[in-house]
């Protein structure tokens, strides 16, 4: 299962037809140090491998539209048998041109030669200016090689009459593009939601009271790779009792004791596309009657937002239904008092719900793409978009409630919980593609 050279060809031709008469420029991602010489496992950047498909560091593609000969251009290292012997093997210059299907390749040592062939017929550059400040080119940051080639391009405006007039940031274009998934992506992603809930479903039946967070993580981590996936989308957030109510939690070294609710936010990445699920059950099997109460509100609220995941809605429409549904909620409860509508307005519910329902999901587990359209209209779905749906609650021990708002007892100190599931739009509604993952209470004390 991957992403064809047919698809590649069709998103560079797709990017190609906007930019025009334009030169669009896009690095790869390079290699990140962990410790004195010791780097970390490569991950290519998103935008270049999507347009690529190559994962290699230190590459650039140019896209040149306008040029005669040569619209996708490709800059990579060259083959080096002394360097693959302890690296690993390169595609090399000529392969990257038969195998990618670039019109030229070029070892990468040669970019500000060649660059200005690509660049000085152009009417404006795309690049994301700012971005590309390690060095490594020798010894240059890559904006100053793209400044000093757009310098040396004005100043023959005059005498030659053309010369690329302005910078623009592509990744408006690009990353519209990418925010609806093709066929090929959804089936990429499946899987990543498929082996992600076979690590959440394995993860429940392990965890039990005396282990610890990490032991868990284990379980979980070993699952994704054993069943095929590059490994961990993000960091796995193994949280219980009041680590849960620490959004980001990684450091999952607690033990886990009877009573514990344990939080589980952990997704796989398959192809680089990724899983996001997050799932909050008993550690001993049973749930407190708060704990309960708390976690049949945010399931609650979760449904209900995901029922408002359909082509046409606002981006922002499961949001605001999840938000109501845990102030009424809450309401009820006696953690909050007061009009519903003020509540809301007001935000009075944030020290309880401080993040958004969710987001949008795909080579980036926040992936891109706008959320709106204007300064003032929220981005309507449309069949391909993938978001997650993913409420919480949070009671975290030092909770300061909002101005006007009651002081928290202490039965319902230390809970958190939240579920998220990864959710396609669709021609007619939408599918939850975590589904595998069961959520009911009953399935959580089972």
């Amino acid at each position: 299962m991957q992403i064809t050279p047919a698809e590649y060809r069709q998103r560079r031709e797709k990017l190609m037809a906007k930019v025009g008469q334009g030169t669009a420029i896009f690095r790869s991602a390079e290699m990140a140090v962990m410790h004195n010489d010791v780097e970390y496992p490569f991950r290519q950047n998103s935008d270049f491998y999507y347009l690529t498909g190559f994962n290699e560091a230190e590459a650039v593609a140019v896209f040149a539209p306008h040029h005669e000969e040569h619209q996708f251009i490709l800059f990579v290292q060259p083959k080096d048998p002394e360097k693959e012997t302890w690296t690993g093997y390169r595609f090399g210059v000529e392969a990257a041109k038969e195998q990618l299907g670039a019109d030229a390749a070029y070892p990468i040592g040669e970019l500000e030669e060649k660059l200005t062939q690509y660049l000085e017929k152009a009417e404006r550059i795309y690049y994301h200016l700012g971005h590309d400040t390690s060095s490594g080119l020798h010894g240059k940051d890559f904006n100053t090689i793209i400044l000093s080639q757009w310098q040396k391009l004005l100043r023959g405006y005059q005498r030659k009459g053309f010369a690329p007039i302005a910078i623009e940031d592509p990744q408006p274009i690009l990353h519209s593009m990418r925010l609806v998934k093709s066929p090929a992506e959804i089936e990429m992603m499946r899987k990543a939601a498929e082996i992600s809930a076979l690590a959440h479903n394995r993860a429940r039946e392990f965890a039990q009271p005396g282990r610890y967070e990490y032991e868990v993580q284990a379980e979980i981590e070993h699952t994704f790779r054993q069943k095929g996936s590059l490994g961990i989308a993000y960091p796995s957030i193994v949280a219980s009792g009041e680590n849960a109510c620490i959004l980001h939690y990684i450091e999952n070294e607690r033990q886990m004791n009877a009573g514990d609710l344990l939080l589980i936010d952990a997704g796989c990445s398959y192809g680089y596309y990724n899983g996001d699920i997050t799932r909050t059950f008993p550690v001993d099997g049973k749930f407190t009657p708060e704990q309960k109460a708390i976690y049949e509100l945010v399931l609650e609220a979760q449904n209900q937002a995901i029922e408002e995941v359909k082509p046409g809605n606002p981006f922002n429409q499961y949001h605001d239904t999840a938000v109501r549904v845990i102030v009424e909620g809450l309401i009820e409860l006696g953690l909050l008092v007061g009009d519903i509508e003020e509540i809301i307005k007001e935000e009075k519910y944030k020290p309880f719900y401080m993040h958004r329902t969710g987001h949008w999901l795909g080579l980036d587990v926040h992936d891109v793409g706008s959320y709106k359209q204007t300064a003032e209209d929220w981005r309507i779905l449309q069949p391909g978009h993938i978001l997650t749906v993913e409420p919480g609650i949070y009671i975290a021990p030092n909770l300061k409630p909002a101005e006007g708002q009651p002081e928290v007892e202490e039965r319902w100190l230390g809970i958190g919980v939240r579920i998220e599931d990864d959710v396609l739009v669709t021609v007619d509604g939408n599918e939850v593609l975590t589904a595998g993952v069961p959520k009911s209470v009953a399935a959580m004390e089972s």
